[in-house]
């Protein structure tokens, strides 16, 4: 099964977590605030350690397969 579904009756259509209603974005708004995974499946008892670890494995090939695109980021320091 598909750690990812969208279904546009579910969340309008927001990528969640199979067979929940919980966004695929709400573990990688966790992560990049630096909580750990543990807090995120406390959070959502509803995903499993299994899902998760899924769509971290997918995420990671997608930027690390040779035809990703990651759009370029820039950052300027303010008052500079």
């Amino acid at each position: 099964m598909e750690p990812i579904k969208s279904d546009p009756e579910i969340m309008g259509g927001t990528p969640c977590f199979a067979g929940t209603r919980v966004p695929v974005q709400a573990l990688f708004d966790l992560l990049e605030q630096g909580d750990p995974l543990d807090e995120f499946l406390t959070g959502f008892p509803t995903v499993s350690r299994e899902q998760a670890i899924a769509v971290l494995r997918l995420a990671n090939r997608a930027v690390s397969s040779p035809a990703a695109t990651v759009p370029a980021v820039t950052v300027s320091a303010q008052g500079a």
